[in-house]
């Protein structure tokens, strides 16, 4: 059902503001600015070789501007949303109909860049609170147009390595990634350092990691952070520095041959992290 991560969503009150600290933090421009009439909201968008990032904010009025402001108003800026790619949202909506979930049926969407007015047009499948257990997120089966790929260099962001999401019911979890959805699931295992059970599931050359909090409550799940991909650390953290940004020391990774700094500014309350990998 599921063949990508196709992109991420991070709520924002500037929309101006945050495409320059994204600019800035990313190291390439946007390849998209615009704004979905329909909903109420505008938004910006970075490509990368495996997915691409959403900045999102209210504009006017509509069902997506209610939503970004209920998020904002709750939980401020931040991780918003996952939307994730099927090749034929038809089949997806009645694949989980036959299954026995109660939802909506799919969407047309569309999207005009005002830099040259290009055209995009595409089809989601909103889902049910079953499904979907506290994050927001929806199926997108893209119909018309592309995002352009910009030329990434050594010390810029060139892919999303993981995105990392907590929950209380590990076992719930996987019934949907996997079972309902279809997506891989590459590992799972207890990390004996942190006493937790851990999720890695695989697609479109990125990694959805779940941590695992059990607990009675009820089943839930929370977005919580991203790690992007560079391919010279030091490079990058240099160039960071430069501009303003504010980064940690690099350290060695927990996973064998890598290491890491943890982004600081700049992300409008994403916990961000960077990461190279040696091998």
């Amino acid at each position: 059902m599921i063949n990508s991560l196709d992109h991420l969503i991070i709520a924002v009150k500037d929309l101006d503001l945050a495409t320059e600290n994204y600019k800035t933090f990313l190291g390439n421009d946007p390849v998209w600015k615009g704004e979905h009439k329909s909903y109420g909201t505008a938004n910006t968008l970075f490509n990368f070789e495996n997915t691409y990032l959403e900045l999102l904010a209210p504009k006017g009025e509509g069902f997506g501007a209610d939503l970004i402001n209920h998020m904002l108003s709750e939980d401020g800026e931040g991780l918003a949303g996952i939307v994730l790619s099927t090749p034929n949202v038809n089949k997806a909506y009645k694949s989980l109909i036959d299954s026995g979930y109660n939802l909506g049926e799919p969407a047309d969407g569309e999207g005009i860049n005002y830099k040259d007015s290009k055209k995009r047009k595409w089809k989601n499948l909103f889902l049910p609170p079953e499904l979907t257990r506290g994050i927001f997120a929806f199926l997108i089966e893209h119909t018309e147009g592309s995002l352009d790929l910009p030329s990434f260099q050594k010390d810029t962001i060139h892919k999303l390595d993981h995105l990392v999401i907590n929950t209380n019911d590990a076992d719930g979890f996987i019934k949907i990634y996997q079972e309902t959805y279809g997506i891989r699931l590459a590992l799972d295992k207890v990390i004996d350092a942190w006493n937790k059970r851990m999720l890695f599931f695989r697609l479109n050359k990125t990694t959805i990691e779940v941590v695992e909090d059990k607990n009675t409550s009820e089943s839930a799940d929370k977005l919580w952070g991203l790690a992007w991909s560079v391919k010279n650390l030091n490079e990058t953290c240099a160039r960071l520095k430069k501009s303003g940004v504010e980064i940690s020391e690099i350290k060695p990774g927990i996973k064998e041959n890598t290491k890491v700094a943890t982004v600081k500014s700049h992300t409008h309350n994403v916990p961000t992290l960077l990461i190279e990998h040696l091998d």
